[in-house]
């Protein structure tokens, strides 16, 4: 097999030289590595953190033994859920390369989060005693709910499920009460400034006799937001009485110790807040009852005292017990007028009760409320669907990216070939291969066939 004219010495007896330059051995050199090393998952020590303007960050992921200088780009650091920071213990997921104008070994990160759940574990355990250590969970501090609550704020997403449940629920068990809704993002780094704020709000312009901070069920890093500090110090100096309702029965966050009551789901902390609607109109009614059974007891005790006097009345004259039945029948007279005037107000006053609640659940606004989610379930559907797809599309370009990277075709298109004899097997060393030999090379866009010259 005949070398290339590049590749041999003008001095017969001399081995063959190939001469590179450093930009072609980098480039060499990084193929090599992006060949043999798919993505990879690395988890180290954060250290010399860099964000420039460009939006691209760069720092060193170590270990007690090694480092490695690493660059994330801006497309993918957007898509972070937290702020990296030096010293923070992160797992990244990674391509092998060489910064090939400097020749220096790196990783291209495209993905990192923190190192597992126990970080926050132990970051939230840490706040938790050092809250309680100032009182923050003091039994002393918590203050009693309204029993008739007439006015709620609901601290929550707007587009969540949580609220579509304490909605539900409150408008079942007590439809006179007043609930608005106090929207804020309940999840990512904006939510707790946005928490804290919307708190603060709440309680100082006086409209509420409660709030209720709500969010569906997450992971503890989902929930992260109601384990912030500055969240906790917010509900703590609440001038209106705080319920937390964070998550589901087993998700415990700070702001559920330091509220004046924790309720294990958003559901529950509705059926807290209002009393049951129907609970109490048949409590209402017992004691009705009860009302006319005294009522009944003292009118025949009155009449037998009646009925007494009567007879003593026998024994006086005849004019006397007249003009004294005659003031008597004008009392109850006037007793039995008002009596009936006390009922028609009251009977009055239910109807109008009951004609103001049939108006508000009467079937136009209750169409427009349906429509109304109607519409939002439709677009959210729509953005659900869009966003699947593009998940759907990255992951497989990703595989294909992958295939592509191990394939032998890949490396065939660099310049490489492979021989074959002429059993079809591959020669994997010149001592195999007798001279004058007929081999064939495959190369990326056919075969030639060769004959072995020298050794």
């Amino acid at each position: 097999m005949h070398a290339p004219d590049d590749f041999r010495d003008d001095a017969g007896g001399q081995p063959p030289r190939h001469i590179l330059t450093p930009s072609t051995l980098n480039r060499l050199v990084r193929g090599l590595l992006e060949d043999a090393l798919p993505l990879v998952w690395i988890e180290g020590e954060l250290s010399n953190v860099a964000r420039p303007a460009s939006g691209h960050l760069y720092f060193t992921l170590k270990d007690s033994a090694a480092q490695v200088r690493c660059a994330m780009f801006k497309p993918k650091t957007s898509w972070l859920r937290f702020k990296p920071a030096d010293g923070m213990h992160v797992l990244i997921r990674a391509r092998v390369g060489l910064y090939e104008a400097r020749g220096e070994f790196q990783l291209v990160a495209e993905h990192m989060e923190p190192a597992g759940e126990g970080a926050l574990q132990r970051e939230f355990e840490r706040l938790k005693a050092q809250l309680d250590a100032e009182g923050l969970f003091a039994q002393e501090h918590k203050r009693a709910l309204p029993r008739f609550a007439r006015r709620i704020g609901v601290i929550t997403s707007a587009t969540g499920a949580a609220i579509r449940d304490v909605l539900s629920v409150l408008a079942r068990r007590w439809p006179l009460v007043e609930v608005e809704v106090l929207p804020v993002p309940v999840q990512g780094r904006e939510a707790p400034p946005a928490i804290v704020a919307m708190l603060r709000k709440a309680s100082g312009c006086g409209r509420y006799d409660v709030l209720l901070l709500a969010r569906g069920g997450g992971s503890l890093e989902d929930l992260w937001a109601f384990n912030d500090e500055q969240v906790a110090r917010a509900i703590y100096a609440s001038t209106v009485p705080v319920v937390s309702a964070v998550g589901h029965e087993i998700d415990i966050s700070i702001a559920d110790f330091v509220a004046d009551l924790r309720a294990p789901t958003p559901s529950a902390a509705a059926e807290l807040l209002v009393p049951d609607a129907l609970a109490l109109r048949r409590h209402l009614e017992q004691l009705g009852k009860r009302v006319v059974a005294i009522q009944e007891r003292q009118l025949h005790m009155h009449s037998q005292r009646v009925d007494h006097l009567l007879r003593c009345l026998q024994l006086q004259r005849p004019q006397t017990r007249l003009a004294r039945d005659r003031e008597r029948l004008r009392q109850l007279h006037r007793r039995l007028l008002g009596a009936r005037l006390a009922r028609l107000g009251q009977k009055t006053v239910l109807l109008d009760r009951l004609h103001a609640r049939l108006l508000a659940q009467h079937p136009r606004r209750q169409l427009a409320l349906l429509r109304q989610q109607l519409e939002q379930h439709r677009l959210h559907l729509q953005r659900m669907t869009a966003h699947k797809l593009e998940r759907e599309r990255l992951g497989l370009q990703q595989c294909a990216r992958a295939m592509h990277a191990v394939s032998p075709l890949a490396t065939l298109e660099r310049g490489y070939a492979i021989l074959f004899d002429a059993d079809g097997k591959v020669v994997r060393s010149a001592q195999h291969v007798a001279i004058d030999t007929p081999l064939r090379a495959r190369l990326a866009d056919g075969e030639l066939t060769v004959r072995v010259s020298e050794k």
